[in-house]
């Protein structure tokens, strides 16, 4: 992926020294989320996407939390991951305004939080064991950096366009928020059956797959930003994080609790994304087939 020397995004906060991290369990729109509950999720497949943090505190119910935080810190300017990730956040940026003006709306820009071990956001307590997920309470994605390293050595996901889509997808939750799916998802909290929330779930998870495929086809278009092998990457990385994937390699496998899509879901709508670069593309609400 060509990526140095391009802007880097100004809304990007580094607390990985600033010990906003707590030990223990977190608290989820008041509700307690122990460690055992976060593995839990990790191998049910919450490694991407908002679940970890809308699915047990703000869409079902739970009020936000009220989070201090000092002023915030940019990342050292010789941190080359940190450059990474704020190039890519600047990027998604640069699409998105351009993408939303042409419908003839404002693009409200995310900020993108670096911690580790654990951090405070309007959603509750963040733990890196639930991998990057984005908090609609604050508009903020949250990533502790060393899940590249998951990504790479226990996932079989490597490259750069890999941890490139990792961003894209939340910054995809991002645009939902905006569009306000996210706001219609918790709507249906508790009108539905578990079951049938689940695959609204995995619907929206499908959406920020594709809308991750979306950003990749305007960047290319607008700054040639794909390398060889780029696009197979970012393929692969969507396959490895599927649901059937994920419970796989731990046992049995539950199509009824998937939340996330199965690897031919989750890389065919990156790969519709990819192709059509058109918001309208990525319905996965009304698509007749996953």
């Amino acid at each position: 992926m060509k990526w140095e020397g391009n802007r880097q995004s100004d809304n990007v906060e580094d607390r990985r020294s600033s010990g906003s991290g707590f030990g223990g369990g977190g608290m989820l729109g008041g509700r307690s989320l122990g460690i055992g509950t976060i593995v839990v999720a990790l191998v049910g497949g919450w490694i991407f996407g908002i679940n970890p943090m809308t699915i047990l505190s703000m869409l079902s119910g739970g009020s936000p939390a009220q989070v201090q935080q000092g002023p915030a810190q940019r990342p050292p300017a010789d941190d080359k991951m940190a450059g990474f990730v704020s190039t890519v956040l600047a990027d998604t940026e640069d699409v998105w305004k351009d993408v939303f003006a042409k419908g003839g709306s404002t693009y409200q820009e995310p900020s993108l939080v670096l911690f580790r071990g654990a951090t405070q956001t309007a959603c509750g307590q963040g733990q890196a064991a639930m991998g990057p997920f984005y908090c609609p309470a604050d508009q903020k994605v949250y990533i502790d950096l060393g899940f590249y390293e998951t990504l790479q050595k226990r996932l079989g996901a490597p490259g750069d366009f890999a941890q490139a889509y990792v961003i894209a997808h939340e910054v995809g939750h991002h645009v939902q928020n905006l569009l306000g799916i996210t706001g219609k998802m918790d709507q249906m909290r508790g009108r539905i059956s578990k079951v049938e929330y689940n695959a609204m779930s995995v619907k929206l998870e499908l959406q920020a797959d594709c809308f991750a495929g979306v950003w990749a086809n305007h960047a290319q278009r607008a700054r040639a930003i794909l390398e060889q092998g780029d696009v197979e990457e970012a393929m692969n990385a969507a396959a490895k994080i599927g649901d059937d994937a994920l419970q796989g390699g731990g046992g049995k496998i539950v199509p009824e609790s998937f939340t996330h899509g199965t690897s031919a879901q989750r890389a065919r709508w990156f790969n519709n994304g990819l192709q059509q670069g058109s918001v309208k593309a990525c319905d996965t609400f009304n698509a007749r087939n996953l």
